[in-house]
């Protein structure tokens, strides 16, 4: 436990790269997840940008862990894959500009009330290419189980892990649980195959998310299940108010349930209460 390593998404602080950074300092951070900096997505910005933010992160002493990518996320049926391609090897340079050694990613938004099995070759001939695309840059590919993708519950997240094996796992609880997934039964089937997991949790009853330890996720079990496996890296997610940049994370029409139970005067302050859940959970 004393070699583990956390970061977190600070665009949930600020959107602001100076704020992310004080908001990592005063929770006492090793770095960053980026998805969001100074109102782009980490995927839009130029690697000048990448450049001048990495400066900054060095200089507060301070690592991008992971980019928070929004690949994966497009509709695939609607949506132009080769063109995202390109977006993903664009993403593939701001890693390698930032340092970072992992690129977040999902697998794509399915029709809603399909059988997923229909879109199953074509999820995973995407995904080889994918994989293909990011061999020998010496960045990781994590998989993300997200909402309404092919890989929302745990037995399609193995599917792909097993049929793309250079795809490695991430394993967010409360996305889980607002896919009605025990996140027991998905830990215990996917353990092997995460490399970190997202700390977040949520409520069965309305999805919506709660501090870590407060929901429905079993985060601590899973935590310290993931711990006691040699598990060194974690990502917090606060998701516990409204911030610049949260409507862009979801498929049209789907809305994330924040700040009901637990209400925060400000996104600095709901950033530190998922910081201070974590560490209550770690003891």
């Amino acid at each position: 436990m004393a070699d583990l390593r956390i970061f977190a998404f600070a665009d949930e602080a600020s959107p602001q790269i100076d704020r992310q950074i004080a908001a990592m300092k005063r929770n006492g951070l090793q770095g960053l997840e980026i998805r969001n900096v100074d109102g782009e997505s980490v995927s839009a910005i130029s690697l000048e940008k990448a450049r001048e933010v990495r400066k900054k992160l060095d200089d507060a002493g301070l690592i991008t862990w992971s980019v928070g990518s929004p690949i994966g996320k497009i509709d695939i049926e609607k949506d132009d894959f080769e063109k995202h391609l390109d977006v993903l090897k664009h993403t593939l340079e701001v890693a390698r500009v930032l340092g970072a050694g992992n690129i977040r990613m999902f697998s794509f938004f399915l029709p809603q009330g399909k059988d997923p099995a229909l879109y199953r070759g074509e999820v995973m001939d995407r995904l080889h290419r994918m994989a293909e695309t990011a061999a020998g840059s010496g960045v990781a590919l994590c998989h993300e189980n997200e909402k309404g993708i092919y890989g929302d519950m745990a037995s399609r997240c193995l599917d792909l892990l097993t049929e793309v094996p250079e795809l490695h796992g991430v394993f967010d609880p409360a996305n889980f649980v607002q896919c009605g997934q025990d996140t027991l039964e998905a830990w215990k089937m996917l353990n092997r195959r995460i490399d970190y997991m997202h700390i977040k949790d949520a409520l069965f009853a309305d999805s919506s998310v709660v501090p870590a330890g407060k929901g429905d996720g079993h985060v601590k079990e899973i935590l310290d299940a993931f711990l006691a496996q040699g598990g060194a890296e974690v990502t917090v997610e606060p998701h516990l108010a409204v911030f610049d940049g949260l409507k862009g994370l979801e498929r049209k029409g789907d809305r994330s349930i924040v700040g009901g139970t637990y209400v925060y005067a400000s996104n600095d302050e709901a950033f530190d209460a998922a910081c201070g859940a974590l560490r209550a959970l770690l003891g």
